[in-house]
């Protein structure tokens, strides 16, 4: 793998580590199955690349995009909260319905960036833009990574933690399940949204059909890293996603770019299933092997004895 695929694909593992950490807020902390994300990624790209096309200073359509996407994240909470409509339906709708609205946002299905100004282009004369932008990225995730942390581990965040674990128990004890729903649906797709608009950044163009397989690629990131960094602490699990995304990018470049087994480009859906697959057998092997060497120590102390 070259340096510049090396460096690349570690730019984006950083950029999907904020989609990894709204992921993680729905399936692990809210226990909601939810597939809006693969139209607030896009929508996200959308908002910020049409803001900064017209003339809008990129860290404030950066903030828009980061709206728009937990806008996007409020109605699925809305669908399913207050209209009651299956959790893993609601997302569905959301997700369709934002692609017509992403195409409205943008005018068309794709909008470019090139030669105009994004948050990257201040820290690109400070050096090397291959080394400079996946440590600006970086920076980034990680300011959003410790702000996860603090949030999870305040009294709020373990109301709502607990939303996701015993609903009942928190009403019990007098909190909003509801609330605590729409907060974090909407938190999770905000970072989602934000991932978007630094995908169109560092891509130089936002396209409607960017968000596809998203939701996938989220789920890769967290179910890999929580197999690698095992841990039922907060900061352990938010480090596990973000360092699982960035391992799922570079298996997948170095995958591709090998040629070891003949892969192409057009095999990325097929790679990321595999990688999948084998993130959440391993686990289950494991545990089997580690209970079978336990029934094997069990026999041979009963053999002694």
């Amino acid at each position: 793998m070259s340096a510049f695929a090396f460096f690349g694909a570690l730019e984006l593992g950083l950029v999907y580590g904020l989609v990894a950490l709204g992921v993680y807020l729905t399936f692990r902390v809210l226990d909601f199955p939810d597939l809006s994300v693969d139209g607030s990624f896009p929508m996200g790209a959308a908002v910020a690349a049409t803001a900064i096309v017209a003339g809008i200073n990129p860290w404030l359509a950066t903030g828009m995009a980061i709206v728009a996407g937990a806008m996007t994240g409020w109605v699925t909470a809305f669908l399913a909260v207050r209209c009651g409509i299956l959790h893993l339906l609601a997302s569905i709708l959301t997700m369709i319905a934002a692609f017509s609205i992403n195409i409205r946002i943008m005018g068309r299905p794709n909008v470019a960036l090139l030669g105009e100004n994004t948050i990257l282009t201040p820290f690109e004369s400070i050096g090397d833009p291959m080394l400079i932008r996946p440590l600006v990225v970086g920076v980034l995730v990680l300011l959003a990574a410790f702000f996860i942390i603090r949030l999870l581990n305040s009294d709020f965040g373990l109301g709502l933690r607990a939303t996701g674990v015993n609903a009942r128990m928190v009403r019990a004890q007098g909190g909003s399940t509801s609330f605590y729903t729409y907060f974090g649906l909407a938190l999770s797709n905000g970072f989602v949204g934000f991932a978007g608009a630094l995908f169109a950044q560092t891509n130089s163009f936002a396209d409607v059909t960017s968000g596809v397989g998203t939701i996938v690629v989220g789920l890769a990131a967290v179910i890999l890293g929580q197999t690698l960094i095992p841990g039922r602490k907060i900061w352990v699990a938010v480090t596990a996603v973000i360092v699982g995304s960035v391992l799922y990018r570079l298996a997948v470049a170095f995958a591709l770019s090998s040629g070891m087994f003949g892969l192409q480009a057009s095999d990325l859906n097929l790679v990321t299933a595999v990688l999948v697959a084998v993130a959440l057998i391993a686990p289950k092997m494991k545990a089997k092997y580690k209970a079978k060497q336990k029934m094997q120590q069990a026999r041979t102390d009963k053999e002694v004895a």
